[in-house]
C-alpha cells in the first residue's frame, strides 16, 4: 500500500514564493488538461499509434519548468508530452504533433513519442528505451567542451534503469565530471512489471553510488520537494563538480500506454496514490495556506481550459504534411555510393 501524504490543514508560512507555487500549479494543470484532452482525441481516432500520458507525474514537470534555465538541455523517453509542455513548447504545436499535422513541433513526423525543439533545448522524446541516457551524456560533454555552465537533464524511467548504457554513461560522466543531471522517474512499473520483480536493488538511487555519484531519492508527488532537489543538484553541477543522480518516486494513474488496462496493480494501490494527486494537493495547499485565493486559482484553470480547447481546434484545422516532404529534414550524405538520384 502506498504511504499517503495528507496535506496539512493548518495555515503555515510558505517556504517558497507565491510566484513559484502558482507556476507549479499552472504547469501541472496544463499538463493534466492536455493529457486528458489527448486521451479524448485518441478515443475519436484523431490521434493514433502509441500514446503514453504523464497523468500523475506532473510535479516533476512543474519543478523542471521553474528550476532550469532556458539554455539548459532536456531529454526524456516516450512518456514525454508533459515534459515538453513544461519545457515551454506550445500546447498548439504539441497537440498538432499528436494529430500528425504539419504544424506540429516536428511537422507531424514524430507523433506522440518524438517531440523535439532546438529553440527550447528539448531533444526528445526518445522511443528506444534508455536511448536518451548516452545521448544526454554526449550533450553534456559538448557543453563542457564549449565551456558553458549549462546543465543537461537526462530523464528516464525505472525500466530504462536496467539498460547497460546507463552504467557506461554513469562511469563516463563521473570520470570526466560532466555537467549532467540524471533523473529516474520511478513510477514503479516498467510497462507492467514492478521494480521488485526486475532488480535486487529496489532503491534505484543507490545505482549511482557505485560510481561515487551524488545520489538521492525524492518525493515525486510534491513539486516543492522536486524543485528543492533540482536546485541542489543544479548548484552542484554548475560548480563544476560533475554529475548528480535523483530517483524521483512518482506514480502514473493510467496504464503504460492507452491500450494497457493496468490489471497488474490493485484498485486500492491506485486509490492510495490518488490521495496524493499533485495537482489537487497543490491547489489545496495554495488556497488553504493563503498563498493565493480560490478565485486566482480558478482564473488560471479557466485560461488553461481555453488554451487546450484552442490547441485542439488548431490541430483539427491544420493540414497533414505533404507526401513530397517525406524525405525533408532527414540526414542524408549525398555522396554516399548507394544514394540514388
Amino acid at each position: 500500500m502506498a504511504e499517503v501524504l495528507e496535506p496539512k490543514k493548518e495555515k503555515k508560512v510558505a517556504k517558497h514564493s507565491k510566484e513559484l507555487h502558482m507556476k507549479w500549479f499552472e504547469t501541472m494543470y496544463r499538463i493534466r488538461r492536455f493529457e486528458e484532452k489527448g486521451l479524448f482525441a485518441y478515443s475519436q481516432q484523431k490521434i493514433r499509434g502509441f500514446f503514453h500520458v504523464y497523468i500523475g507525474q506532473e510535479a516533476i514537470g512543474a519543478a523542471l519548468a521553474s528550476a532550469l534555465r532556458p539554455t539548459d538541455n532536456v531529454l526524456t523517453g516516450y512518456r514525454q508530452h508533459g515534459v515538453a509542455l513544461a519545457r515551454g513548447l506550445s500546447s498548439k504545436s504539441c497537440m498538432a504533433e499528436l494529430y500528425g499535422k504539419s504544424t506540429g513541433n516536428v511537422k507531424g513526423k514524430g507523433g506522440s513519442m518524438h517531440f523535439f525543439s532546438k529553440e527550447h533545448h528539448y531533444y526528445g522524446g526518445n522511443g528506444i528505451v534508455g536511448a536518451q541516457i548516452p545521448i544526454g551524456t554526449g550533450i553534456a560533454l559538448a557543453e563542457q567542451y564549449k565551456g558553458t555552465d549549462n546543465i543537461t537533464v537526462c530523464m528516464f524511467g525505472d525500466g530504462a534503469a536496467r539498460q547497460g548504457a546507463l552504467h557506461e554513461s554513469f562511469n563516463m560522466a563521473m570520470t570526466w565530471k560532466l555537467p549532467v543531471l540524471y533523473i529516474c522517474e520511478n513510477n514503479h512499473y516498467a510497462m507492467g512489471t514492478s521494480v521488485k520483480r526486475t532488480s535486487n536493488v529496489q532503491d534505484l538511487w543507490k545505482l549511482g553510488l557505485a560510481y561515487d555519484m551524488p545520489s538521492e531519492p525524492v518525493d515525486g508527488m510534491n513539486p516543492e520537494s522536486v524543485y528543492d532537489a533540482f536546485m541542489k543538484a543544479a548548484e552542484h553541477i554548475r560548480a563544476g563538480k560533475g554529475p548528480y543522480y535523483l530517483e524521483i518516486k512518482t506514480y502514473r494513474y493510467r496504464g503504460h500506454s492507452v491500450s494497457d488496462p493496468a490489471t497488474y496493480r490493485t484498485k486500492e494501490e491506485l486509490e492510495d496514490y490518488k490521495e496524493q494527486d499533485p495537482v489537487k494537493v497543490t491547489e489545496l495547499t495554495i488556497v488553504s495556506n493563503g498563498i493565493a485565493t480560490e478565485a486566482e486559482v480558478t482564473k488560471i484553470k479557466e485560461a488553461i481550459d481555453l488554451e487546450i480547447e484552442d490547441a485542439m481546434k488548431f490541430a483539427d484545422e491544420s493540414d497533414y504534411p505533404l507526401g513530397s516532404e517525406l524525405y525533408d529534414d532527414n540526414y542524408m550524405q549525398k555522396d554516399y555510393p548507394f544514394i540514388m538520384d
